[in-house]
């Protein structure tokens, strides 16, 4: 998220006539594409290429199938307009945070398995390119992440890949998930392996795994083991901190994430 392309909101306001828009906010973290927020509503302007229309299909399949995603209501000159969702973002996890999350998935990957996608969640990402940064100028983290360059995922299916706190919402105990835009075919082991990276889930908090798993294989399209999911754990916090190294030119987000492995 973040601020790239400025905007007014009376532009937005002709751009968007049909929606009842009296207030806009920018976003202030993130580093890819521009959001701001208004009353009821997330608009967006993506600066890399994107497949929208794909996005809000998928967006409505999965509204339509009750997970709470938000609907894209309208687009216009790149400007996206999203359905804003309602709750908090997740700070101290509790049981219900990781049962809730495990629902989630487990209903997202049984619609999700059949989707149709037309790109693989790592070709989003130059790794070899990263890696060259990393080798650069980061050599003691490189030497960590290497591995990386030869990282495969089977493809079960479409996968958001990226259920950090900052992408889900809470309402009570009733999750809502957002940023499906970078997803795409990969392993329903490591979209299940980031999210409980990013939620502590981790070798400190054991209970939390066996709680995910137990909620999550009671309805899976494809059970996971715990073996499995610990060994995805690892990878992703690899590569998410691959990424922070890349997107923030230093290694302090880094270190946190591969603190938490």
């Amino acid at each position: 998220m973040g601020v790239k392309t400025s905007i007014d909101l009376k532009e937005v306001q002709k751009l968007f006539p049909d929606f009842t828009i009296n207030s806009l906010t920018p976003t202030t973290s993130g580093v890819v594409d521009t959001t701001y927020i208004t009353e009821h509503y997330v608009l967006k302007k993506y600066e890399r290429e994107c497949n929208v229309t794909h996005d809000a299909q998928r967006l409505k399949l999965l509204h339509k199938q009750g997970l709470r995603v938000p609907r894209h209501l309208s687009s216009n000159r790149q400007w996206h307009l999203y359905e804003r969702l309602t709750g908090l973002e997740p700070h101290t996890i509790q049981t219900y945070h990781i049962q809730a999350l495990a629902r989630f998935l487990s209903k997202f990957h049984s619609l999700s398995h059949r989707m149709v996608c037309e790109t693989h969640f790592l070709e989003n990402y130059s790794i070899e390119g990263m890696l060259r940064y990393c080798k650069k100028h980061h050599f003691f983290y490189y030497k960590k992440l290497q591995h990386l360059k030869d990282y495969k995922l089977v493809n079960d299916g479409f996968i958001h890949g990226d259920i950090f706190k900052d992408n889900t919402l809470f309402h009570g105990e009733q999750i809502a998930v957002f940023d499906f835009i970078d997803g795409g075919s990969g392993a329903f082991v490591f979209d299940a392996a980031v999210a409980l990276t990013a939620f502590d889930a981790n070798k400190h908090t054991p209970c939390f795994l066996n709680l995910f798993l137990k909620t999550y294989n009671q309805r899976a399209v494809k059970k996971l083991s715990k073996e499995e999911l610990l060994h995805s754990m690892q990878k992703a916090a690899h590569l998410y901190a691959l990424l922070r190294i890349q997107h923030y030119k230093n290694t302090k987000r880094a270190k946190e994430l591969l603190s938490k492995i």
